[in-house]
């Protein structure tokens, strides 16, 4: 069940109406037999997180979404530069999102090392 506290602006509106749409969506498409991180995405679309709650300047929903499927969806923890490349974007646009994931506490960062220079950061989904 979705709830509007108000006064609610048109966006606010919106995102409700957008979150219940993609609801529907993935209910319709779930398989018969569903496992509880399936169950979780689901009832997630209705519930704003941290990366449903409004985005910094300059981020957008959708590269969060890439982001958020491609970290999720790899069983290895992924650098910056691994998902620039996977999503087509900026090594540095890859990293603000993932930075944005890493301070909302969705993923976990962790030094890579093994190579000569400074060690990479590697970010990986947080299992709970």
């Amino acid at each position: 069940m979705l709830y509007l506290l108000k006064p609610f602006s048109f966006a606010t509106f919106r995102a409700k109406l957008e979150q219940y749409a993609d609801y529907r969506t993935g209910l319709a498409a779930a398989a018969d037999d569903v496992v509880q991180d399936e169950v979780d995405r689901l009832l997630g679309a209705l519930r704003p997180s941290a990366a449903t709650a409004p985005l910094p300047k300059g981020m957008s929903a959708e590269s969060l979404r890439r982001v958020t499927e491609l970290l999720r969806g790899s069983d290895a923890a992924l650098s910056a530069t691994e998902v620039a490349s996977a999503t087509g974007s900026s090594r540095v646009t890859a990293r603000r999102y993932l930075e944005h994931l890493a301070d909302s506490d969705l993923v976990t960062r962790t030094p890579r090392y093994g190579g000569s220079g400074r060690p990479e950061v590697e970010y990986r989904w947080r299992t709970r």
